[in-house]
């Protein structure tokens, strides 16, 4: 190389790496100056680098996984986050407990009334309480309740009385209808458990409900291990794919734009890394609003089918989350309403509101007593705070203007005030409390 050469090469070296120093600098310190309460302050970052974070695989993880994959997590200053498979919602709970420092997850993608359930300690080791912070939500709608093929001539659809004889005649056999869901007192429990008490069947005396981790429901729906399921995606549209059951319903028919999937930590990571937690929001939010966009979803759909996420044809996840629904039973919705939101109608913000909900279906079933101090509990677990504050940092500028969504209308006409939990609760005939 002659020493022009040499001479060259050495100039554009450090031009690139003066840019990529100003870059970083114009960075950090528009994210300094973005953070409020002087987070970032003088050059500081986050307090850590690093958090290792849970998913499992579901359609409702992008946030987390979009914002790994497209830098967004490196571009708040948490270039070592990790974002780590769970085969099940206990596996996840167990490495919650253990916390990274004993080889386990600091926060993770989660059925939003699980943190309540550790919190208290309904359903960890020994009854020990594990302090948790929802930090946001990670999207409205798009669960799924699937039925097998051996119902097909029954037309189950929203109305689950169409199976009420069918039931009885199975337990009266001694073979009770087996419902999979994924966890006790989650989300898909609490959604399955909705829609047999509007159509008249009790989830607890008139079949058996069994917990099934959501990447093997279609295979032991496919071995005739359970009647029906209720699982987030793809595992509805892998069902259909594979010609072992059909879609009933779509869990935005019971309740239109419903909360799901949680973004939670262990409150001792938060409290011990603010500014680390506020990187880790923005970064969420980001990703959040990326996998929003409808232009990106052929790309999303890609990404979350790579065996490292998902290990599932892009094919099988794409198409719902646009709102194609294929019901398997001869039903197509082409421009469904009830398609997973990630960021419009406010999907990442966690109203407390929502929260009061999943706490008061639970006491319906018996998982909290009936005189919980609903307002309390929600109000030391949900961080809507955090998420406030982030947003604020990113210049997003619609956010809710309260906490509290109002009163919620579901498919049977039921209403929830979260002002008045106790009517609500009053109005359901099927229930555990007195």
């Amino acid at each position: 190389m002659s020493d022009s050469q040499k001479t060259d090469l050495g100039r554009r070296r450090l031009l690139r790496t003066s840019a990529f120093a100003a870059g970083a600098a114009t960075l950090f310190s528009a994210i300094g100056a973005a953070f409020p309460r002087g987070a970032f302050a003088e050059g500081a970052g986050p307090e850590t680098t690093k958090a290792v974070l849970g998913f499992i695989a579901l359609t409702d993880a992008a946030p987390l996984i979009v914002a790994k994959e497209k830098g967004f997590f490196a571009r708040h200053g948490m270039p070592d986050v990790e974002v780590a498979k769970q085969s099940s919602w206990g596996t996840t709970r167990d490495n919650l407990v253990l916390g990274s420092a004993g080889s386990g997850i600091d926060g993770a993608h989660i059925l939003t009334p699980m943190p309540y359930l550790m919190a208290t300690g309904k359903v960890t080791q020994n009854n020990q309480p594990l302090p948790m912070a929802i930090l946001a939500r990670l999207n409205l709608d798009g669960q799924g309740i699937s039925v097998g093929k051996a119902y097909a001539d029954l037309k189950v659809g929203l109305d689950a009385s169409v199976l009420k004889e069918t039931f009885a005649r199975k337990k009266a056999a001694g073979t009770p209808a087996k419902i999979a869901m994924t966890f006790p007192g989650g989300t898909h429990d609490l959604w399955v458990r909705y829609w047999l008490a509007a159509g008249g069947i009790d989830p607890d005396e008139d079949v058996e409900t069994i917990v099934v981790p959501p990447p093997q429901m279609v295979a032991n729906m496919k071995v005739g291990t359970m009647d029906a399921f209720c699982v987030g995606e793809p595992w509805n549209a892998q069902l259909v794919e594979q010609e072992i059951g059909f879609s009933a319903l779509t869990t935005g028919e019971l309740w239109a734009k419903h909360p799901e999937k949680s973004f939670a930590m262990r409150a001792d990571w938060v409290e011990k890394h603010p500014k680390a937690t506020l990187a880790l929001l923005m970064a969420v939010q980001e990703a959040a609003q990326w996998a929003d966009d409808m232009a990106n979803k052929d790309e999303l759909a890609a990404i979350l089918g790579k065996r490292a996420w998902f290990n599932v044809k892009p094919g099988d996840i794409g198409p719902r989350m646009k709102g194609e629904f294929d019901y398997g039973n001869g039903r197509k919705v082409a421009n469904s309403p009830h398609f997973m939101k990630f960021w419009r109608d406010d999907a990442s913000y966690p109203f407390k509101s929502h929260d009061a909900w999943f706490l008061t279906e639970n006491m319906r079933w018996g998982r909290f007593e009936a005189a919980t101090d609903v307002k309390a509990l929600v109000d030391r677990v949900n961080r809507e705070d955090l998420w406030r504050e982030a947003a604020k940092a990113l210049g997003v500028a619609a956010v809710p203007a309260s906490p509290s969504r109002g009163k919620e209308s579901f498919f049977d006409g039921k209403v929830f005030d979260p002002a008045d939990p106790a009517a609500y609760l009053a109005s359901l005939s099927i229930s555990r409390t007195a």
